[in-house]
Formats: structure tokens, C-alpha cells, sequence
């Protein structure tokens, strides 16, 4: 087939050294699909029938990166570039790992071995596309298909089958039948797979251009194993005026009403996984959450950490899931702000306007024109009070513990609890956000 790919400098002197020595390399996997779609790729992989040592011999600079499976990271003017050699994996008898791995002199071979069709392309100047599965073809019919036999690909490495969703995803493709029903018949093999793997691809589908199909995940059970709070959220009604979703589904809608930061979209993954927990029903069958911003809270923390989140990641998420529903229905005066700003974080405070946003959204129409004009006078108000430099926190205080304890009071709660009394006042009054006024109603006039 001809098709010309535009490689970068550095990949093209990466291919001629290895050429010129006698061996075969290409570039390989993602960085050829996402060239021949007209992306960028962000990563440039190398595959040769060269030898590690062979690689190494030929470049000044390496980094033994995987070099029992064949892996040697080139670096050439402060890029790494990994340069693999054509192989054949053994038995993967961990669910993730060859036990062994033989070096080929076919690149069809090593071709073969790749998770889907669309990731097992190689091209180079002087052959030019090698797609001996049917990528472009998968490409055309906009496909993640398997190579080969779908059950041996996800035998081999359970966590290919969210890869094959986060593909799915971020490119906008279907799965192909075989590979969907594959996935759902092994979908329970990804108990093998470590948390901070599940976290890394999960994170990468919710991120994507369609984070609702984390519907596949609940489809094909990948959520039963990996996050089974969204299942009993897909079984939760929500007969309500407010709603015309299930739990579930609204989280989905809602998903794709906030742009694709990991935060974010974490946050309005799990902002309603309180509500199983919650649910009541009224003598007239309406159905009822009380409590369950609170309680998803919780449940994010004992989630976030279960998947290995950073600390930074789940204090973020936790909060803006407690505090979701944080002014709902309220037209806001300034001093109703700074107290919100206050108690949930100017940290994260906008991001919580976003995530409330995204929630109204992937709710009914009843009210939902209030409801928007309501959270842009809170995005209003909230803008004049940081154009303004107002006070919202202890950090932006005029005054500080070591103010007071200059002026005679002794560290201890005391001395905690008139800084939030001066703050609590001046978050009503930001006007008297000034040194000399805040001692005077600490110590009296003539005080320092």
C-alpha cells in the first residue's frame, strides 16, 4: 500500500543507523495508526531484527529499559526512543507477562503478536506500510478488532480488554462482535491485573472524546471486577421530576457535559455513587437521595484509594463529590460565595461550578433554564470577588498565628479558633481584610 508517513528527524536517523548496519527497523503500533488518522503521536516506537546489544553497539547513548523482552531506549538530543527487537512471546502464565520471549527475524511475526489490528502496523521509508492483519481496513470500518483469536490476545494480558474500550473510546470506533464477546466471556481475568493498571486505563477512557462508553465496561462486566459501585448505580431509578435517567445513565450523560481533565471527570464519575445507598421511596413513589453527597464521599475515597490514586487526585475528587449539590436552587449574594469558597477550597472551587454544570445538564429540562442562570450568577459573582483579591481563606488573611502571638496570645485552639472567628467575619465584611483592623478586634485599640 502506498502511504507516506512524515517521521521526525530523530526517528529517521534512528532507522538509517540501524539500516545502514544491515538490519531491518520500522516505526511500529500506535505512532503509525495515529500518523495515518493525521495525529500527532506522542510516542515514536522502533522495531528491528537487530539484537539488543547489536542496538546498543550502534548508539553512544542507551538505556537497558526492558532488555530481557528485547527493549533498549535510544537517547538522542534529550529524547528516549525505544528500539525492540522483533519477537515471539512465549506463554503468559501471570496474565500480563511472557514467561519468555524469542527473538525473530520476521516482523511479521512480531506483528502478530500485538494486541489489535490497528496497533500492529509498521512502516519505514524504503518498504513503506506493512499492515498484514487488516489495520487500515479496521481503520475504514472504524474497528478495534483483535489479531487473531480475541480469547488467546486477552489470555495473554487480561488488561488488553480495557484497553480494547479506552481504544474504542478515544478513537470513536466499535468493537468489533468476536472481540466484545470475548470480553465478556474473560472480562472476570482482570482480578489479575494490578490496581494502578486498571487505574492507568480507566483514567485514559474517562479522559477521551467519549468517556459514556464506560457503558461497554458495564456492558461486557469489566465494571462488575474494576468498579462494581457503577454497576448498582445502572440499577438505581431516579422517578423524580428533577431526573430522566437512571443513576447510572445520568452519570454517563453527565460525563460527557464536562470537558476531559482527570480530575473532573473523575468527580462526575462518581459525584451520584452515594445514591444506591440513599435510596428511599415516597408514598407516591418518588424517589429520594437524602444524604448522599456525604455518603458518596466516602465511597470515592475507599474507590479512589482501592485503585491507587494519588493522595492530591482523591482529596480533589472526594471534595468536589461532597459538595456537588452545594448551593443548588440558591441565588447567591457575595458574602453566600466567599463562605462557599471557603468551605469548599478556592483550589477547587471553579471546578466544582463545572462539575454542577455537567450535573444540570444530564438532568431534565424541569427548571433546568433557572437552574443554569443560577450557577452563571455564581460564576459571576465568583469572578468579581477574585478579580477584587478578596479574602477567602486563612492563606489570604491579613493576619497570621504569628501576628497574635506577637501581640501576647499563646499558641494553642484558642489561638485556632479566633483566626476562623476573623476569618468567618471578614468573609462577611472583606472590607476589614487589613492588619491594624483585624489586631484592634483582637486585642483592642492600641494594640499592636
Amino acid at each position: 500500500m502506498s502511504v507516506r508517513i512524515g517521521l521526525p528527524p530523530r526517528v529517521r536517523e534512528i532507522l538509517g543507523v540501524l539500516s545502514r548496519a544491515g538490519y531491518e527497523a520500522f516505526a511500529v503500533g500506535g505512532c503509525v495508526r495515529d500518523s495515518l488518522l493525521g495525529r500527532a503521536p506522542q510516542d515514536w516506537d522502533i522495531t528491528t531484527s537487530a539484537a539488543p546489544a547489536q542496538v546498543k553497539a550502534l548508539f553512544g547513548r542507551t538505556v537497558d529499559t526492558g532488555i530481557a523482552h528485547g527493549t533498549v531506549t535510544v537517547l538522542l538530543g534529550g529524547e528516549g526512543f525505544e528500539v525492540t527487537t522483533y519477537r515471539i512471546d512465549g506463554s503468559y502464565e501471570d496474565g500480563r507477562h511472557p514467561s519468555r520471549v524469542t527473538f525473530t527475524a520476521s516482523l511479521e511475526e512480531d506483528l502478530r503478536r500485538r494486541d489489535f489490528t490497528v496497533n500492529a502496523m509498521a512502516y519505514n521509508e524504503e518498504r513503506g506500510l506493512v499492515d498484514p492483519f487488516g489495520g487500515v481496513e479496521d481503520m475504514g470500518r472504524r474497528c478495534i478488532r483483535c489479531v487473531g483469536d480475541p480469547r488467546e490476545r486477552f489470555g495473554e494480558d487480561a488488561l488488553r480488554m480495557m484497553r480494547a474500550v479506552r481504544f474504542s473510546a478515544q478513537l470513536g470506533y466499535e468493537i468489533q462482535e468476536q472481540t466484545r464477546l470475548a470480553i465478556q466471556a474473560l472480562s472476570g481475568n482482570l482480578r489479575q491485573i494490578s490496581a494502578e493498571r486498571i487505574q492507568a486505563e480507566l483514567v485514559k477512557l474517562l479522559t477521551s472524546p467519549h468517556p459514556d462508553y464506560l457503558r461497554i465496561c458495564w456492558e461486557t462486566g469489566i465494571t462488575a471486577v474494576v468498579l462494581p459501585e457503577f454497576d448498582r448505580c445502572m440499577d438505581t431509578p431516579q422517578n423524580h421530576p428533577h431526573h430522566c435517567y437512571n443513576v447510572g445513565e445520568h452519570i454517563l450523560k453527565a460525563l460527557t457535559c464536562v470537558r476531559g481533565e482527570k480530575v473532573l471527570r473523575l468527580a462526575v464519575l462518581l459525584h451520584d455513587i452515594g445514591k444506591p445507598r440513599t435510596l428511599t421511596v415516597d408514598g407516591e413513589g418518588i424517589t429520594h437521595f437524602h444524604g448522599h453527597a456525604r455518603v458518596g464521599g466516602l465511597m470515592a475515597r475507599e474507590i479512589l484509594e482501592r485503585l491507587r490514586f494519588d493522595r492530591n487526585t482523591q482529596d480533589k475528587v472526594c471534595r468536589l463529590v461532597e459538595f456537588h449539590d452545594y448551593g443548588n436552587g440558591v441565588s447567591p449574594d457575595e458574602t453566600a460565595v466567599r463562605r462557599a469558597v471557603c468551605r469548599v477550597g478556592e483550589d477547587i472551587f471553579p471546578q466544582l461550578l463545572e462539575v454542577r454544570r455537567a450535573d444540570t445538564l444530564a438532568q431534565s429540562r424541569y427548571l433546568r433554564r433557572e437552574k443554569l442562570g443560577q450557577l452563571e450568577e455564581w460564576q459571576r459573582i465568583y469572578g468579581e470577588i477574585m478579580a477584587r483579591g478578596e479574602c477567602v481563606s486563612l492563606k489570604t488573611l491579613a493576619v497570621s498565628g504569628r501576628d497574635l502571638i506577637q501581640g501576647g496570645m499563646k499558641p494553642g485552639r484558642a489561638m485556632g479558633e479566633t483566626l476562623q472567628g476573623l476569618l468567618a467575619h471578614v468573609l462577611e465584611h472583606p472590607e476589614d481584610n487589613r492588619r491594624e483592623i483585624l489586631l484592634e478586634r483582637v486585642f483592642g485599640p492600641g494594640r499592636p
